[in-house]
């Protein structure tokens, strides 16, 4: 009968073996950052990627302080520090001692592309911002059917006006085919006559935000009749839709506050 091993006895086996690879004790990986956390500890917490595979990484508080930018996802880096196993999740990280940029990322540089063209095209000019209404009676919502972000819009309409009728529009919005059907949405609740258009979702990584970063999101939005709420993730994401939306809100929650009046 084969002898049985403990998870743990398993991943300490694989720790020690990866511990005593002279190249993995100091490794330089290059790659695009995506999912940057930093944490109130002073870790930093990151994913290195490229086209063909993702690697989790950490930066401690000790070594954070060298940093000479801040990190930010979709940008280049060259990161060096030593790869090891994390037994708690039983997944391999690198752990950074330096990290210095190689330049941005293909997304960031297709966000700063289309935002140029956008902005000198007109689209994000104030005189084309709409006021929103004071009062109203029909919300649209432009979001996804389960998450966070609708419960929120929700909650906080009802609690601001019981009586106000939200209208929701089930997106897609991460992923293949999410312009096409945020678009899609906007199109059906502009249609639909509603007051005001809160289109967003929840935070992300600026792949999971990158619908909200479509030309044809961005047009959408721009020719729509109702004035739109932009509320795509968290205070410190930024998308296109924000500058072209009539109003941006830092939260799906703030922007219910915006659209709907305190009955």
């Amino acid at each position: 009968m084969n002898k049985v091993y403990s998870v743990s006895q398993v991943t300490s086996y694989l720790k020690g073996i990866i511990a005593k690879d002279a190249l993995l004790r100091a490794v330089t990986v290059g790659g695009e950052l995506s999912n940057v956390k930093y944490h109130s500890s002073g870790h930093i917490y990151f994913t290195i990627k490229d086209s063909g595979a993702a690697l989790s990484g950490v930066m401690f508080a000790s070594d954070a302080y060298t940093l000479k930018f801040r990190l930010k996802d979709g940008v280049k880096v060259e990161v060096t520090g030593a790869v090891g196993i994390y037994e708690k999740a039983g997944t391999y990280q690198i752990y950074a001692k330096s990290i210095k940029e190689a330049g941005k990322g293909e997304l960031y540089e297709r966000f700063m592309q289309l935002k140029e063209e956008l902005e000198e095209m007109g689209m994000f000019a104030p005189e084309y911002k709409r006021e929103l209404p004071v009062y109203i009676r029909r919300l649209g919502v432009v979001t996804a059917p389960t998450g966070a972000a609708v419960r929120d819009i929700i909650n906080v309409s009802k609690r601001r006006f019981p009586y106000v009728e939200i209208l929701l529009y089930p997106a897609k919005v991460q992923g293949e085919d999410a312009k096409e059907s945020i678009v899609k949405g906007i199109k059906v609740l502009d249609a639909a006559g509603v007051d005001v258009m809160i289109v967003g979702r929840g935070g992300g990584s600026i792949e999971d935000l990158w619908a909200f970063n479509e030309r044809v999101v961005a047009e959408a939005i721009f020719q729509c009749n109702t004035p739109v709420i932009s509320a795509v993730g968290h205070e410190t994401d930024t998308t296109i839709a924000d500058y072209v939306a009539d109003l941006r809100a830092p939260t799906p929650s703030a922007a219910a506050e915006l659209a709907v009046f305190d009955y």
